[in-house]
Protein backbone atom coordinates (compact mmCIF):
# COMPACT_ATOMS: atom_id res chain seq x y z
CA UNK A 1 0.00 0.00 0.00
CA UNK A 2 1.59 3.12 -0.93
CA UNK A 3 1.59 6.03 1.06
CA UNK A 4 -1.03 7.78 -0.98
CA UNK A 5 -3.42 4.51 -0.25
CA UNK A 6 -2.77 4.79 3.50
CA UNK A 7 -4.11 8.06 3.89
CA UNK A 8 -7.75 7.43 2.81
CA UNK A 9 -7.79 4.30 5.64
CA UNK A 10 -9.89 6.32 7.95
CA UNK A 11 -10.41 9.75 9.59
CA UNK A 12 -8.21 10.43 12.43
CA UNK A 13 -9.61 13.10 14.77
CA UNK A 14 -8.16 15.45 17.92
CA UNK A 15 -4.71 14.30 16.88
CA UNK A 16 -3.16 17.76 16.48
CA UNK A 17 -1.75 20.17 19.01
CA UNK A 18 -5.17 21.61 20.09
CA UNK A 19 -6.79 18.06 20.95
CA UNK A 20 -9.10 18.72 23.90
CA UNK A 21 -9.03 15.03 25.24
CA UNK A 22 -5.05 15.19 25.83
CA UNK A 23 -2.90 17.45 27.60
CA UNK A 24 0.15 15.86 25.58
CA UNK A 25 0.42 17.01 21.66
CA UNK A 26 0.42 13.98 19.45
CA UNK A 27 1.88 15.19 16.53
CA UNK A 28 5.70 14.68 15.55
CA UNK A 29 7.04 15.21 12.07
CA UNK A 30 3.99 14.20 10.44
CA UNK A 31 1.67 16.74 8.39
CA UNK A 32 -0.93 18.50 10.43
CA UNK A 33 -4.04 18.65 8.39
CA UNK A 34 -6.19 21.87 7.77
CA UNK A 35 -8.84 20.39 10.23
CA UNK A 36 -6.03 20.93 12.69
CA UNK A 37 -5.02 24.30 11.88
CA UNK A 38 -5.17 26.81 14.57
CA UNK A 39 -3.85 29.80 16.26
CA UNK A 40 -2.95 33.56 15.51
CA UNK A 41 -0.49 34.61 13.40
CA UNK A 42 0.65 37.43 15.65
CA UNK A 43 1.45 34.85 18.03
CA UNK A 44 4.64 34.38 15.87
CA UNK A 45 5.97 37.99 17.54
CA UNK A 46 6.47 37.18 21.43
CA UNK A 47 6.99 33.58 20.73
CA UNK A 48 10.25 34.13 18.98
CA UNK A 49 10.74 37.50 21.53
CA UNK A 50 10.75 35.79 24.57
CA UNK A 51 12.82 32.47 22.73
CA UNK A 52 15.19 34.91 21.63
CA UNK A 53 15.46 37.27 25.38
CA UNK A 54 17.68 34.95 27.40
CA UNK A 55 20.89 35.76 28.44
CA UNK A 56 22.88 33.58 26.05
CA UNK A 57 21.53 36.67 23.66
CA UNK A 58 23.36 39.44 25.97
CA UNK A 59 26.91 37.22 26.42
CA UNK A 60 26.99 37.59 22.45
CA UNK A 61 26.84 41.87 22.76
CA UNK A 62 29.73 41.24 25.22
CA UNK A 63 32.49 40.21 22.51
CA UNK A 64 32.52 43.77 20.52
CA UNK A 65 33.84 45.75 23.96
CA UNK A 66 36.50 42.63 24.64
CA UNK A 67 37.77 43.25 21.52
CA UNK A 68 38.07 46.68 22.03
CA UNK A 69 35.35 47.95 20.01
CA UNK A 70 33.77 51.10 21.61
CA UNK A 71 30.07 51.16 22.77
CA UNK A 72 28.71 52.92 19.52
CA UNK A 73 30.39 50.60 17.12
CA UNK A 74 29.66 47.25 19.49
CA UNK A 75 25.58 48.37 19.04
CA UNK A 76 26.20 48.78 15.61
CA UNK A 77 27.61 45.64 15.02
CA UNK A 78 24.99 43.69 16.91
CA UNK A 79 22.23 45.57 15.54
CA UNK A 80 22.68 45.18 11.76
CA UNK A 81 23.89 41.46 12.70
CA UNK A 82 20.85 40.72 14.22
CA UNK A 83 18.51 42.13 11.63
CA UNK A 84 20.65 40.65 8.89
CA UNK A 85 20.56 37.05 10.38
CA UNK A 86 16.95 37.35 11.20
CA UNK A 87 16.33 37.78 7.53
CA UNK A 88 16.96 34.19 6.83
CA UNK A 89 14.87 32.76 9.90
CA UNK A 90 11.85 34.78 9.25
CA UNK A 91 11.82 33.45 5.96
CA UNK A 92 11.89 29.77 6.98
CA UNK A 93 8.47 30.93 9.11
CA UNK A 94 6.50 31.01 6.21
CA UNK A 95 7.23 27.53 5.32
CA UNK A 96 5.31 26.00 8.37
CA UNK A 97 1.81 26.84 7.31
CA UNK A 98 2.39 26.09 3.45
CA UNK A 99 3.33 22.43 4.06
CA UNK A 100 2.30 21.98 7.58
CA UNK A 101 5.98 20.21 8.70
CA UNK A 102 8.28 20.48 11.13
CA UNK A 103 11.35 22.54 9.67
CA UNK A 104 13.99 20.08 9.42
CA UNK A 105 11.88 17.57 7.64
CA UNK A 106 11.81 19.36 4.74
CA UNK A 107 15.40 19.52 3.58
CA UNK A 108 14.40 15.71 2.29
CA UNK A 109 13.09 17.74 -0.87
CA UNK A 110 17.02 19.28 -1.32
CA UNK A 111 19.07 16.98 0.30
CA UNK A 112 16.86 13.47 0.01
CA UNK A 113 15.53 11.47 2.51
CA UNK A 114 18.69 10.14 3.53
CA UNK A 115 21.01 13.00 2.57
CA UNK A 116 19.26 15.68 5.05
CA UNK A 117 21.65 13.71 7.87
CA UNK A 118 24.31 16.22 6.29
CA UNK A 119 22.53 19.39 7.63
CA UNK A 120 20.71 17.06 10.48
CA UNK A 121 24.03 16.35 12.73
CA UNK A 122 24.90 20.13 12.11
CA UNK A 123 21.55 21.07 13.84
CA UNK A 124 21.64 18.56 16.30
CA UNK A 125 25.17 19.84 17.27
CA UNK A 126 23.07 23.23 17.76
CA UNK A 127 20.50 22.05 20.01
CA UNK A 128 22.83 20.58 22.49
CA UNK A 129 25.49 22.95 22.56
CA UNK A 130 22.10 25.82 23.38
CA UNK A 131 21.10 23.91 25.80
CA UNK A 132 24.40 23.15 27.41
CA UNK A 133 25.26 27.08 27.67
CA UNK A 134 21.88 27.86 28.90
CA UNK A 135 21.23 25.16 31.49
CA UNK A 136 25.03 26.53 33.04
CA UNK A 137 23.63 30.18 33.04
CA UNK A 138 20.29 29.03 34.54
CA UNK A 139 21.99 27.39 37.09
CA UNK A 140 24.34 30.42 37.91
CA UNK A 141 21.07 32.20 38.36
CA UNK A 142 19.09 30.22 41.07
CA UNK A 143 22.41 29.81 42.79
CA UNK A 144 22.49 33.44 43.42
CA UNK A 145 19.40 32.77 45.72
CA UNK A 146 18.71 29.21 46.19
CA UNK A 147 20.86 26.57 47.87
CA UNK A 148 22.02 23.12 45.76
CA UNK A 149 24.66 22.26 43.61
CA UNK A 150 25.23 22.44 39.94
CA UNK A 151 24.16 18.57 39.63
CA UNK A 152 21.02 19.19 41.43
CA UNK A 153 20.31 21.97 39.25
CA UNK A 154 21.08 21.02 36.23
CA UNK A 155 19.00 17.86 36.65
CA UNK A 156 15.49 19.88 38.31
CA UNK A 157 16.09 22.49 35.07
CA UNK A 158 16.82 19.88 32.24
CA UNK A 159 13.74 17.98 33.79
CA UNK A 160 11.54 20.58 33.70
CA UNK A 161 12.59 21.33 29.83
CA UNK A 162 11.66 17.94 29.52
CA UNK A 163 8.01 17.93 30.46
CA UNK A 164 7.12 21.31 29.06
CA UNK A 165 8.73 19.82 25.80
CA UNK A 166 6.48 16.43 25.83
CA UNK A 167 3.28 18.35 26.05
CA UNK A 168 4.27 20.15 23.51
CA UNK A 169 3.55 23.31 20.75
CA UNK A 170 0.78 24.83 22.56
CA UNK A 171 1.82 24.82 26.16
CA UNK A 172 5.34 26.31 24.58
CA UNK A 173 3.85 29.11 22.69
CA UNK A 174 1.70 29.73 25.54
CA UNK A 175 4.54 30.02 27.83
CA UNK A 176 6.26 31.56 25.93
CA UNK A 177 4.05 34.61 25.12
CA UNK A 178 3.23 35.39 28.83
CA UNK A 179 7.14 35.55 29.56
CA UNK A 180 7.54 38.19 26.97
CA UNK A 181 4.93 40.79 29.21
CA UNK A 182 6.85 40.57 32.08
CA UNK A 183 10.11 40.73 30.40
CA UNK A 184 9.22 43.39 28.67
CA UNK A 185 8.15 45.33 32.05
CA UNK A 186 11.57 43.81 33.76
CA UNK A 187 14.22 44.06 31.44
CA UNK A 188 12.66 48.20 30.56
CA UNK A 189 13.65 48.90 33.73
CA UNK A 190 16.72 47.50 33.72
CA UNK A 191 17.49 48.94 30.68
CA UNK A 192 16.54 52.54 31.54
CA UNK A 193 19.10 51.99 35.16
CA UNK A 194 22.22 50.93 33.45
CA UNK A 195 22.05 53.55 31.05
CA UNK A 196 21.10 56.02 33.73
CA UNK A 197 23.76 54.60 36.32
CA UNK A 198 26.79 52.63 34.10
CA UNK A 199 29.74 55.05 32.97
CA UNK A 200 31.02 53.71 30.27
CA UNK A 201 34.72 53.48 30.02
CA UNK A 202 36.78 54.34 26.85
CA UNK A 203 38.67 51.85 24.94
CA UNK A 204 41.68 51.41 25.43
CA UNK A 205 44.17 52.44 22.94
CA UNK A 206 42.01 55.39 21.81
CA UNK A 207 39.12 55.38 19.51
CA UNK A 208 37.66 51.89 19.73
CA UNK A 209 36.79 51.33 15.81
CA UNK A 210 38.29 48.68 14.33
CA UNK A 211 37.15 46.68 10.98
CA UNK A 212 37.98 43.23 11.66
CA UNK A 213 36.69 43.27 15.45
CA UNK A 214 33.47 44.67 13.61
CA UNK A 215 33.24 41.97 11.22
CA UNK A 216 33.68 39.58 14.25
CA UNK A 217 31.03 41.17 16.36
CA UNK A 218 28.60 41.11 13.24
CA UNK A 219 29.20 37.68 12.32
CA UNK A 220 28.67 36.42 15.42
CA UNK A 221 25.21 38.34 15.75
CA UNK A 222 24.04 37.03 12.54
CA UNK A 223 24.93 33.74 13.53
CA UNK A 224 23.48 33.71 16.35
CA UNK A 225 20.10 34.47 14.89
CA UNK A 226 20.57 32.39 11.57
CA UNK A 227 20.68 29.26 14.27
CA UNK A 228 17.22 29.89 15.03
CA UNK A 229 16.03 29.23 11.48
CA UNK A 230 16.45 25.48 11.54
CA UNK A 231 13.66 25.09 13.61
CA UNK A 232 11.50 28.55 13.42
CA UNK A 233 8.80 26.73 11.20
CA UNK A 234 8.40 24.05 13.89
CA UNK A 235 5.95 26.45 15.69
CA UNK A 236 4.56 28.11 12.85
CA UNK A 237 3.20 24.44 11.13
CA UNK A 238 0.10 24.75 13.15
CA UNK A 239 -1.01 28.29 11.59
CA UNK A 240 -3.77 28.23 8.90
CA UNK A 241 -2.25 27.61 5.30
CA UNK A 242 -3.82 30.72 4.25
CA UNK A 243 -2.54 33.13 6.64
CA UNK A 244 -0.52 35.62 4.40
CA UNK A 245 3.00 35.51 3.78
CA UNK A 246 4.22 38.82 5.15
CA UNK A 247 2.29 38.52 8.45
CA UNK A 248 4.01 35.24 9.03
CA UNK A 249 7.49 36.33 8.36
CA UNK A 250 6.61 40.21 9.62
CA UNK A 251 5.66 38.98 13.21
CA UNK A 252 8.91 36.71 13.04
CA UNK A 253 11.37 39.47 12.38
CA UNK A 254 9.77 41.67 14.47
CA UNK A 255 10.04 39.63 17.91
CA UNK A 256 13.09 38.10 16.88
CA UNK A 257 14.88 40.79 15.62
CA UNK A 258 13.43 43.21 18.20
CA UNK A 259 14.61 41.19 21.66
CA UNK A 260 17.79 40.33 19.85
CA UNK A 261 18.97 44.03 18.62
CA UNK A 262 17.95 44.72 22.38
CA UNK A 263 19.60 42.39 24.53
CA UNK A 264 22.23 42.38 22.85
CA UNK A 265 22.96 46.17 22.80
CA UNK A 266 22.34 45.82 26.69
CA UNK A 267 25.08 43.48 26.73
CA UNK A 268 27.34 45.65 24.88
CA UNK A 269 26.52 48.64 27.20
CA UNK A 270 27.39 46.50 30.48
CA UNK A 271 30.74 44.91 29.01
CA UNK A 272 31.70 48.70 28.04
CA UNK A 273 30.91 49.59 31.77
CA UNK A 274 32.47 46.52 33.57
CA UNK A 275 35.79 45.39 33.29
CA UNK A 276 35.05 41.50 33.10
CA UNK A 277 31.10 41.24 32.63
CA UNK A 278 29.79 38.34 34.11
CA UNK A 279 25.78 38.21 32.53
CA UNK A 280 24.13 36.93 36.23
CA UNK A 281 26.59 39.17 38.24
CA UNK A 282 25.71 41.84 35.90
CA UNK A 283 22.23 42.14 35.60
CA UNK A 284 22.12 41.64 39.36
CA UNK A 285 24.57 44.32 40.07
CA UNK A 286 22.45 47.12 37.43
CA UNK A 287 19.18 45.90 38.78
CA UNK A 288 20.07 46.05 42.77
CA UNK A 289 21.35 49.99 42.02
CA UNK A 290 17.82 50.88 40.67
CA UNK A 291 16.28 49.07 43.94
CA UNK A 292 17.77 46.83 46.30
CA UNK A 293 16.76 43.17 45.24
CA UNK A 294 15.18 44.06 41.54
CA UNK A 295 17.97 42.86 40.35
CA UNK A 296 18.17 39.10 41.92
CA UNK A 297 14.33 38.77 41.12
CA UNK A 298 15.63 40.21 37.23
CA UNK A 299 17.86 37.16 37.32
CA UNK A 300 15.66 34.74 38.18
CA UNK A 301 12.98 35.55 35.55
CA UNK A 302 15.80 35.46 33.38
CA UNK A 303 16.49 31.86 34.70
CA UNK A 304 12.84 31.18 34.02
CA UNK A 305 13.23 32.21 30.75
CA UNK A 306 16.36 30.18 29.57
CA UNK A 307 14.40 27.24 31.09
CA UNK A 308 11.94 28.09 27.93
CA UNK A 309 14.01 28.53 25.21
CA UNK A 310 15.74 24.96 26.78
CA UNK A 311 12.69 23.30 26.48
CA UNK A 312 11.93 24.74 22.94
CA UNK A 313 15.48 23.15 21.86
CA UNK A 314 14.54 19.85 23.53
CA UNK A 315 11.36 19.99 20.95
CA UNK A 316 13.48 20.59 18.03
CA UNK A 317 15.95 18.53 18.49
CA UNK A 318 13.44 15.65 19.19
CA UNK A 319 12.06 16.57 15.35
CA UNK A 320 15.45 16.44 14.00
CA UNK A 321 16.74 13.46 15.56
CA UNK A 322 13.27 11.45 14.54
CA UNK A 323 13.41 12.83 11.21
CA UNK A 324 17.05 11.22 10.79
CA UNK A 325 15.93 7.87 12.36
CA UNK A 326 12.74 7.56 10.29
CA UNK A 327 14.87 7.82 7.32
CA UNK A 328 16.31 4.70 7.79
CA UNK A 329 13.95 3.01 9.75
CA UNK A 330 10.19 4.38 9.50
CA UNK A 331 9.26 5.69 12.48
CA UNK A 332 6.01 5.75 13.44
CA UNK A 333 5.66 9.07 15.28
CA UNK A 334 3.57 8.01 19.03
CA UNK A 335 4.30 10.24 22.31
CA UNK A 336 6.41 7.08 23.50
CA UNK A 337 8.58 8.16 20.68
CA UNK A 338 8.73 12.14 21.22
CA UNK A 339 9.53 11.02 25.10
CA UNK A 340 12.82 8.80 24.64
CA UNK A 341 14.10 11.57 22.10
CA UNK A 342 13.81 14.24 24.65
CA UNK A 343 14.73 12.14 27.52
CA UNK A 344 18.14 11.11 25.04
CA UNK A 345 18.80 14.81 24.23
CA UNK A 346 18.26 15.67 27.93
CA UNK A 347 21.20 13.37 29.00
CA UNK A 348 23.62 14.48 26.30
CA UNK A 349 22.96 18.04 27.28
CA UNK A 350 23.43 16.85 31.32
CA UNK A 351 26.67 14.46 30.70
CA UNK A 352 28.30 18.13 28.16
CA UNK A 353 27.55 20.81 30.39
CA UNK A 354 29.10 18.86 33.68
CA UNK A 355 32.16 18.17 31.24
CA UNK A 356 32.40 21.97 29.91
CA UNK A 357 35.00 23.93 31.98
CA UNK A 358 33.96 26.91 33.93
CA UNK A 359 35.22 29.33 31.81
CA UNK A 360 32.81 28.98 29.20
CA UNK A 361 32.83 32.45 27.46
CA UNK A 362 35.64 31.76 24.89
CA UNK A 363 33.79 28.55 24.01
CA UNK A 364 30.46 30.04 23.39
CA UNK A 365 31.59 32.64 21.11
CA UNK A 366 33.52 30.23 18.94
CA UNK A 367 30.41 28.33 19.32
CA UNK A 368 28.51 30.93 17.32
CA UNK A 369 30.52 30.86 15.06
CA UNK A 370 30.98 27.56 14.11
CA UNK A 371 27.01 27.91 13.81
CA UNK A 372 27.38 30.33 11.04
CA UNK A 373 29.30 28.07 9.27
CA UNK A 374 27.65 24.81 9.35
CA UNK A 375 24.30 26.31 9.02
CA UNK A 376 24.59 29.13 6.29
CA UNK A 377 25.07 26.45 3.06
CA UNK A 378 21.89 24.63 4.62
CA UNK A 379 19.64 28.02 4.95
CA UNK A 380 20.79 28.86 1.68
CA UNK A 381 19.76 25.87 -0.34
CA UNK A 382 16.79 25.49 1.73
CA UNK A 383 15.21 29.30 0.87
CA UNK A 384 16.90 28.96 -2.51
CA UNK A 385 14.58 25.91 -3.13
CA UNK A 386 11.26 27.02 -1.66
CA UNK A 387 11.50 30.51 -2.83
CA UNK A 388 13.17 30.18 -6.55
CA UNK A 389 13.06 26.75 -7.39
CA UNK A 390 10.02 24.88 -6.76
CA UNK A 391 8.17 28.20 -5.07
CA UNK A 392 6.44 26.53 -2.41
CA UNK A 393 5.41 23.56 -4.57
CA UNK A 394 6.09 20.21 -2.87
CA UNK A 395 4.51 16.65 -2.54
CA UNK A 396 4.19 16.18 1.11
CA UNK A 397 3.25 12.29 0.61
CA UNK A 398 6.79 12.24 -1.08
CA UNK A 399 8.41 13.61 1.79
CA UNK A 400 8.07 10.37 3.52
CA UNK A 401 8.50 7.93 0.20
CA UNK A 402 11.86 6.63 -0.06
CA UNK A 403 10.51 5.51 -3.37
CA UNK A 404 9.62 8.82 -4.62
CA UNK A 405 10.84 11.90 -6.76
CA UNK A 406 13.08 13.10 -4.08
CA UNK A 407 14.71 9.89 -3.14
CA UNK A 408 17.48 9.03 -0.34
CA UNK A 409 19.84 10.90 -1.91
CA UNK A 410 19.63 14.42 -3.81
CA UNK A 411 23.14 15.15 -5.42
CA UNK A 412 22.41 18.89 -5.67
CA UNK A 413 21.60 19.85 -2.31
CA UNK A 414 24.34 17.88 -0.86
CA UNK A 415 26.80 19.03 -3.71
CA UNK A 416 25.74 22.83 -3.32
CA UNK A 417 26.17 22.64 0.74
CA UNK A 418 29.42 20.93 0.61
CA UNK A 419 31.34 23.22 -2.29
CA UNK A 420 29.62 26.42 -0.26
CA UNK A 421 30.96 25.22 3.03
CA UNK A 422 34.38 24.23 1.49
CA UNK A 423 34.20 27.69 0.19
CA UNK A 424 33.94 29.30 3.86
CA UNK A 425 36.93 27.42 4.89
CA UNK A 426 39.07 30.02 3.70
CA UNK A 427 37.19 32.97 4.88
CA UNK A 428 37.36 30.83 8.58
CA UNK A 429 38.39 33.20 11.74
CA UNK A 430 38.43 31.26 15.48
CA UNK A 431 40.32 31.15 17.88
CA UNK A 432 41.82 27.64 17.03
CA UNK A 433 41.68 28.35 13.22
CA UNK A 434 41.99 31.16 10.75
CA UNK A 435 41.81 30.67 6.76
CA UNK A 436 44.56 32.31 4.59
CA UNK A 437 42.14 34.84 3.38
CA UNK A 438 40.71 36.15 6.67
CA UNK A 439 44.65 36.19 7.83
CA UNK A 440 45.06 38.41 4.48
CA UNK A 441 41.78 40.49 6.17
CA UNK A 442 43.46 41.08 9.18
CA UNK A 443 41.45 38.41 10.66
CA UNK A 444 38.04 39.47 9.39
CA UNK A 445 35.73 36.72 9.17
CA UNK A 446 33.61 37.11 5.97
CA UNK A 447 32.41 33.44 5.12
CA UNK A 448 28.87 33.71 5.82
CA UNK A 449 28.48 36.10 2.64
CA UNK A 450 30.62 33.51 0.50
CA UNK A 451 28.66 30.38 2.00
CA UNK A 452 25.13 32.34 1.37
CA UNK A 453 26.38 33.53 -2.73
CA UNK A 454 28.00 29.85 -3.47
CA UNK A 455 25.29 27.93 -2.49
CA UNK A 456 22.54 29.58 -3.21
CA UNK A 457 23.61 30.34 -6.67
CA UNK A 458 25.36 26.50 -7.35
CA UNK A 459 21.89 24.98 -6.30
CA UNK A 460 19.84 27.05 -8.75
CA UNK A 461 22.52 25.93 -11.83
CA UNK A 462 22.16 22.88 -10.00
CA UNK A 463 18.50 22.64 -10.63
CA UNK A 464 18.38 23.94 -14.11
CA UNK A 465 15.90 21.86 -16.64
CA UNK A 466 15.47 19.36 -13.05
CA UNK A 467 12.08 17.90 -14.04
CA UNK A 468 9.71 19.10 -10.49
CA UNK A 469 7.17 16.59 -9.18
CA UNK A 470 3.38 17.06 -8.60
CA UNK A 471 2.59 18.84 -5.66
CA UNK A 472 0.22 18.01 -3.18
CA UNK A 473 -3.28 20.34 -2.92
CA UNK A 474 -4.22 20.86 0.57
CA UNK A 475 -8.00 20.97 0.50
CA UNK A 476 -9.07 24.12 2.86
CA UNK A 477 -12.06 21.44 4.26
CA UNK A 478 -10.67 18.10 4.38
CA UNK A 479 -12.63 15.01 2.29
CA UNK A 480 -13.69 12.85 5.13
CA UNK A 481 -10.87 10.10 6.32
CA UNK A 482 -8.08 12.29 4.13
CA UNK A 483 -5.80 14.53 5.50
CA UNK A 484 -5.41 17.43 3.65
CA UNK A 485 -2.31 17.56 1.10
CA UNK A 486 -2.38 13.78 0.81
CA UNK A 487 -0.31 13.08 4.12
CA UNK A 488 0.52 9.51 4.86
CA UNK A 489 -2.27 8.43 7.60
CA UNK A 490 0.79 6.53 9.45
CA UNK A 491 2.09 9.84 10.04
CA UNK A 492 -0.53 10.23 12.31
CA UNK A 493 0.67 9.41 15.69
CA UNK A 494 -1.49 7.65 18.42
CA UNK A 495 -1.70 8.42 21.53
CA UNK A 496 0.54 5.80 23.86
Amino acid sequence: MDATARAADGPVRGAGAGRVDSLVETRSIDYVPADERHGKVWHQGPFWFTGNFVLTTMVTGFLGPSLGLSLGWSVLAVVLGACFGTFFMAFHANQGPRMGLPQMIQSRAQFGLRGAILPFAAVVFVYVGFNVFNVILATEGLQTVLPGGKVFWYVVLIAVAVVLAIVGHDLLHLVQRWLTYVLIAVFGVLTVGAAVNLDVQSPAGGGGWDWTSFLIVFSAAAGYQISYAVYVSDYSRYLPADVPARKVIWWTYAGAAGSAAWLMSLGALIASALPEPGAIAAVRQVGNDIVPGFGTFAVLLSSVALVGIMAVNAYGAMLTTTSAVDAFRPVRPTVRVRIAGISAIAVVVFVTALALPDDYLGNFNDFVLMMLYFLVPWTAVNLTDFYFVRRGRYSITAIFDPNGPYGNWSWRGMTAYAVGFAAMVPFFATTFFTGPVAEELGGADVSFAVGLVVSGVLYVVLCRGMELEEPDVPDPVPHEGTPAGGARADRVPELT
